[in-house]
């Protein structure tokens, strides 16, 4: 009336692979098993760690990749400015001297 039947609890039992025998559950912690998931968490820590280095290093190395372009950047516009003040000079002397300036 309360409960199942001793044959379909039975039955349950084998189909959903629970042990019959309570000591049988202490069986997760024999040497193997522990040095399995003692193995398992190692593997997942190492994982995890190197997951963290591949973040650091994309995020360092994307700043450093952003500091040499604007270094780029501003050397690009130096040398650039050199050049203009260089020609501007140029200019200035040929004028001075009476030549025509070279187009």
């Amino acid at each position: 009336m309360g409960g199942l039947p001793e044959t379909t609890t039975a039955t349950w039992t084998r189909q959903h692979g629970l042990p019959r025998d309570p000591s049988v559950l202490l069986n997760s912690l024999c040497p193997f098993s522990t040095a399995r998931l003692l193995a398992l968490k190692a593997t997942v820590l190492l994982l995890l760690t190197l997951l963290i280095k591949a973040r650091i290093r994309i995020t360092a190395f994307s700043a450093l990749g952003i500091f040499l372009l604007m270094l780029q950047t501003l050397l690009f516009l130096a040398l650039s400015g050199g050049l203009v003040l260089a020609a501007a000079g140029a200019a200035f002397v040929a004028s001075r001297q009476g030549r025509p300036q070279a187009a």
